[in-house]
């Protein structure tokens, strides 16, 4: 019998195999194979789990190879995989037999012999099942996560007692399941045939007042998985309804569902008995976030927050206050949908497909453009104000909104987050149709397939197109953007309509337009 552990690095890691030799000799234990200081620690705690738990510790000098040897080892995810492969090694030895295939284990030891849960079980279990490893021990924190990758059959043990028993008895382990489970949260409701999770408080649209368009551009957005970028002054609503518009967002497929779950499983951010990760990420890093915590990085190459929300949401809240360099690594993640990080030698590539959404005052006081307030800043404390974002960035983002500052006498009231679903759910169900692929992803030949205008439709587009001088990016964005709006109405065909609402909001209005370059 063989026994894996996992070393996670980047998005892959590497399967690592446990080999114990005992040998006549002084009592002791040796670990070889680049193991890290936790690693090494390990010695100690096995050692007392093993006896805590009413096993025999060998008495002869023990050997644990870990392979590959050049691959640094780390974390305390190996301590369960050590231990079990010395009392295996001391039963066989002692005339017992195992049966069963090669068998994942992970999971760190206490004293007492109890299982404390790891991250990375679930790019683990994946990994394994790539390499034909169809059996897995894991802590039962864990084993949910592990249940979820297909044909893989998991224990999830409680204590090192536990995981010995499983090791023995094959039957112990559930049943690999031929097809990945639909796990579908509690409260998930279906809007023309597309699931959403429960409407909860914080996504609630109706305690949104008096901005129509910024909520007819996020629901838009939430169609499209188009980017935004929202201004206007202190206090108007911008970041209350960004913060809600997670609710305008259905549940990610169970393909999608994969890799963000691997990636939070990795990051150690999975709750504890979740199998899959079916609500989208919405991610709101502070403005004193570095490159490193945004992109990733780290010696064992952690996933940053662009990787965290992929398949979901990335919101940057007063985005001006973020440093330059990090405004601008945005651009290849948001053009690709992937980021690589390289680190010693070694390098990995993590997914980023993510939605960028940016809130930000007009200029450094928030009073430009006011009709109520002064605004105190000098014409070229504004133009290096929005200088920070740069026009390559800008020209990335489909929808740009002025958000009007509300009427104290206002009641205005939005629709509700059920009634804002009912056309996303119809937009989203008629890209699946189509493509597969949401409407912000299509490609120049797919664009050219899928959102061919003509007619009066055409013309108004190109005198636009001429009039404000798009690029061919934002004409590739305006007509990505009219094909969701078309798709929300449920119309085959882009109309003129259409056309020019998604004009309406990729033009440049107030401040934006003095000093975007477009």
């Amino acid at each position: 019998m063989q026994i894996f552990s996992f070393s996670p690095f980047g998005y892959e890691g590497s399967l690592v195999t446990v080999e114990v030799d005992l040998r006549r000799g002084i009592p002791a234990v040796d670990v070889v194979g680049l193991a890290d200081g936790a690693v090494k620690e390990s010695r100690e705690r096995m050692k007392s789990a093993i006896r805590n738990s009413g096993f025999d510790f060998p008495m002869e000098r023990v050997l644990i190879s870990l392979s590959p040897a050049d691959l640094k080892k780390e974390g305390a995810g190996f301590d369960l995989a050590l231990a079990l492969s010395v009392l295996e090694s001391s039963s066989r030895k002692n005339g017992a037999s195992f049966s069963g295939g090669p068998v994942l284990v992970m999971g760190e030891l206490e004293l007492s012999g109890a299982l404390r849960p790891v991250r990375a079980v679930h790019a683990a279990a994946s990994t394994a099942a790539s390499a034909g490893i169809t059996r897995c021990i894991v802590p039962y924190a864990n084993a949910a996560e592990a249940r979820e990758v297909a044909g893989m059959r998991v224990f999830g043990a409680e204590s090192l007692a536990d995981a010995f028993s499983a090791l023995s008895d094959s039957s112990l382990f559930s049943e690999g399941l031929e097809e990945r489970d639909a796990f579908v949260p509690d409260g998930a409701v279906e809007v023309e045939g597309v699931l959403f999770p429960a409407v909860s408080a914080s996504g609630e649209f109706a305690d949104v007042k008096a901005q129509p368009a910024l909520v007819r551009a996020l629901q838009i957005a939430a169609a499209g998985f188009h980017n935004v970028l929202a201004f206007g002054a202190p206090g108007c609503g911008k970041t209350l309804a960004m913060e809600r518009f997670s609710g305008l967002l259905p549940l990610l497929t169970v393909e999608e569902a994969q890799s963000s779950t691997r990636i939070h499983s990795l990051a150690g951010l999975l709750p504890p008995n979740l199998p899959l990760l079916r609500v989208p990420p919405f991610r709101m890093p502070h403005q004193t976030a570095s490159v490193e915590g945004i992109c990733g990085g780290g010696v064992s190459c952690r996933p940053g927050e662009i990787s965290l929300a992929h398949n979901g949401v990335l919101f940057l809240d007063e985005a001006a206050e973020f440093r330059s360099s990090v405004l601008q690594m945005l651009r290849v993640p948001l053009e690709s949908g992937s980021i690589t990080i390289s680190r010693a030698g070694r390098s990995t590539v993590y997914p980023a497909r993510f939605q960028l959404l940016m809130a930000t005052n007009p200029c450094p006081c928030g009073n430009f453009g006011s009709e109520s307030r002064i605004c105190l800043c000098s014409a070229k404390a504004v133009e290096q104000y929005w200088r920070k974002f740069s026009a390559p960035l800008l020209d990335r983002i489909d929808i740009r909104v002025q958000v009007a500052e509300p009427s104290p006498n206002s009641d205005a009231v939005c629709q509700s987050t059920s009634e804002l679903r009912v056309p996303v759910a119809r937009a989203v169900k008629a890209q699946r149709a189509r493509l597969g692929k949401r409407n912000a992803f299509l490609s120049p030949q797919e664009i050219d397939e899928f959102c061919a205008v003509s007619g009066s439709a055409r013309d108004f587009l190109e005198d636009e197109i001429s009039r404000k001088s798009f690029s061919q990016r934002a004409v590739s964005g305006v007509k990505k953007l009219s094909r969701t709006i078309a798709d929300m109405a449920g119309s085959e065909e882009i109309l003129a309509e259409h056309i020019e609402e998604a004009v309406s909001f990729r033009g440049n209005v107030g401040a934006l337009s003095l000093f975007s370059g477009e």
